[in-house]
Order: structure tokens, then C-alpha cells, then sequence
């Protein structure tokens, strides 16, 4: 199937041409105008040509969700000064009152059950990013295995950190919309991983007093309003995911790259580690085809889930970032857009953080089977 989206869209977190200060250790870095205005200089995004990393490998995962208390006791005690509500009855909740950045492991456990099982978790009024990007590397270490970004900017010396930078000009402002009527591009995070990431740690360090949301569209929900003839036909299918195009959009601009772009083949249809429930799992950016099925017969299916997902407005959510939020989300079950709606040229900042998780499979008894892993690229040509 042919790129729909990654061709196209504009990226905040890839090399432009705006970037073009030089760093003491001759890293690419934002402008010297730019930089001047950030408030947050630690996070800023570097980019270096002489920084490279080795293919990621397979590796066993045990997500720490399935160490959490089933009532959250620790994350959301009995008697605890905090507030939740529901965003909407099956998809994300809002939390005030609880610390991010004071949890201990088991408080991080539940932590990780109710993102697995809210899909999207936004906490308010947090100090996360004050303390720094060490801290920030250290903390989402405790879920897993950090995902370093093969072309994405991050602050010198922390490469596990995706940063997200629109620079405070008309040009980057208005780039977003030269070849396209609307910016929206729904995509799960580096899906073509052998290992992709499972939960997401997202902080807006500063952006536009009012626009920038993001939307989320829950892909758990999305799988159970299929007909049970559709969910058997989908099940037992697997996508081709390539990061090439990324990659090459990238060094079309000059940027860099930090590993070798990768192809993974991947369950169409995933079994969660932790709620066990069965959900979609498609990326419009980086999905390419359906591999037992013929170019038609896989553009036509792919397009109908596409379609299925992002104008369901009734399986989807929209968070809004005032000062100081940390959204969480399972990058497995859902998928994502930013928003691009303000038209002051302002900065907008941002990190990621991104533990890598399970590789993806249709059936939990094969999970961490590495044997079933390379059966499977076998069975499929791979």
C-alpha cells in the first residue's frame, strides 16, 4: 500500500531548515532566535550527524501493569486529596491531586494498570518537567526499555527523549498547511519496531494559551463495534510497518538519521498483556499492506479500518493541554493526531518519553516466544 500521510504532513519533531544553530559538541540545534525564547533550554532538540545507534533486538517484556492493584490502593488511595473524572464513559480519565513525580514502584504499577486499562490518563498541575531530563530518562525507565527515536531531535545526552518543536516564525507556522488542507495524521508511535512502545509519557512544556490538543481514538472499542464475521476475517491477518519513509523524508531535509530504517510484521488484530482484550492495531503513517492479502484486496480492507477509526467521533477523546499536564497513553490500543488550529506564531514545546513494550502478538500464549516470533516471519516470507 502506498504512503498515505508520512509524505506529506508536517513533523515538529524532524530536522527543518529553521534549525540552523550549531551546538559546542556541532550538533544542529533551533535557531538562535528561537532559543532565546524557550523556557526550557534543557529540553531543547539536538540533532547529531555523528551520533549512531545499532538495530534494536528482540527482548522479553512483562508489562508492570500486571503488577497493579486491581482498586489502585496505591496510586489512588482510599483517602487520598485527588480528583478523577471520566473524559468519556469507556476512554480516558483526568486525575488532580496525584504527583507523578512523587509515585513510588507500586503506586507506578497501578500507574501502568489504568493506562492499560483507560487508554488515556491526563494529570493535571504537575512539576514532572522541573526536575529536568535526567529525571524525566530515569523515571520512564522504571516501564520498560527507553525507545530512542532514529530522527528525532533530543537534549544533548539524552537521546530517550523525543522532543516535539514548532518555532515561534510564520514559516514554520504556515508549513503545516502548504500542501494540505488540514494537518490530522492518526498513527500509533513507531509501530514498525520489532518491540514498539506501549506506554507514553507526553509533557507540553509550552504552546498556544488556547488550540494544540491532541485527539485519541480508542482502537479497543473501535474492534468490538465490528460485525463477529469482520473480527474473524481481520483476525489472523498481520501489516507490513516500515519506518523508509520516515527515514528518507528526513534526510530529503537535511536531517539525521540514527539507525537504519526498519520493517516489522505485525497482528493486524492484538491480544493486550494486560486487559487481555483484543484491539486493532493499524498506523495510517506507517502501515503499509495487509501481506497475505493482493494490493487491492489490502488498500480497499485497510482503508475501511482507517475510515472506521478516525470518523468515529463516538470511540475518540480530545486532550487539551493547560499548564503544567502530563498525558499518558497506551501507545498499543489507541492512536493519535496532533492539532494544529492556533494562528499566533508562538513556540510550542514538548517530550516524549516512550518504554518500549511486548513484541505484538494475535494470542498471549505466544507472548515473549521468540521461537514463534522468526515462525512467523518464516510463514510470511519475511
Amino acid at each position: 500500500m502506498a504512503p498515505v500521510a508520512a509524505a506529506t504532513r508536517y513533523d515538529p519533531s524532524q530536522f527543518n531548515k529553521e534549525h540552523n544553530a550549531i551546538t559546542e559538541s556541532g550538533a544542529f540545534t533551533i535557531s538562535k532566535q528561537n532559543s532565546q525564547k524557550a523556557k526550557f533550554p534543557d529540553f531543547l532538540p539536538t540533532w547529531n550527524p555523528d551520533q549512531k545507534f545499532p538495530p534494536l533486538k528482540f527482548f522479553e517484556f512483562t508489562d508492570k501493569g500486571t503488577l497493579g492493584d486491581a482498586n489502585y490502593a496505591n496510586l489512588l488511595p482510599e483517602n487520598g486529596d485527588f480528583k478523577t473524572k471520566s473524559i468519556t464513559p469507556k476512554f480516558g480519565t483526568e486525575i488532580r491531586g496525584v504527583q507523578l513525580s512523587q509515585l513510588d514502584d507500586k503506586a507506578k504499577n497501578d500507574l501502568a494498570l489504568l493506562v492499560a486499562k483507560r487508554g488515556v490518563v491526563v494529570f493535571r498541575d504537575q512539576d514532572f518537567s522541573s526536575y529536568g531530563p535526567e529525571f524525566a530518562v530515569n523515571y520512564g525507565r522504571y516501564f520498560g526499555p527507553l525507545h530512542v527515536h532514529p530522527t528525532s531531535g533530543s537534549p544533548e545526552g539524552f537521546p530517550q527523549l523525543h522532543i516535539t518543536f514548532r518555532g515561534a516564525s510564520k514559516t514554520e507556522l504556515e508549513s503545516a498547511f502548504q500542501s494540505r488542507t488540514n494537518n490530522i495524521a492518526w498513527h500509533s508511535d513507531v509501530s514498525y519496531e520489532l518491540n514498539p512502545p506501549q506506554i507514553t509519557f507526553f509533557t507540553v512544556l509550552e504552546g498556544p494559551e488556547a488550540g494544540g490538543d491532541t485527539i485519541f481514538a480508542d482502537t479497543v472499542e473501535a474492534y468490538k463495534r465490528l460485525s463477529p464475521a469482520m473480527q474473524k476475517i481481520l483476525e489472523g491477518l498481520h501489516v507490513l510497518h516500515t519506518a523508509e519513509d520516515q527515514a528518507n523524508i528526513n534526510q530529503a531535509i537535511g536531517g539525521v538519521c540514527r539507525r537504519k530504517p526498519v520493517a516489522n510484521i505485525h497482528p493486524l488484530v492484538r491480544q493486550h498483556p494486560v486487559t487481555r482484550e483484543k484491539f486493532l492495531f493499524l498506523n495510517r503513517e506507517f502501515g503499509r499492506r495487509i501481506v497475505e492479502l493482493k494490493e487491492e484486496e489490502s488498500e480497499s480492507l485497510l482503508e475501511f479500518l482507517f475510515n472506521h477509526v478516525e470518523s468515529a467521533h463516538d470511540l475518540q477523546l480530545r486532550a487539551n493541554w493547560e499548564p503544567n499536564t502530563v498525558v499518558l497513553w497506551d501507545n498499543r490500543r489507541t492512536v493519535h493526531s496532533a492539532v494544529i488550529d492556533w494562528d499566533t506564531p508562538v513556540l510550542r514545546h514538548a517530550f516524549r518519553i516512550s518504554p518500549q513494550g511486548e513484541r505484538p502478538v494475535e494470542d498471549l500464549k505466544d507472548l515473549n516466544d521468540e521461537g514463534y516470533l522468526k515462525e512467523k516471519y518464516a510463514t510470511l516470507g519475511r
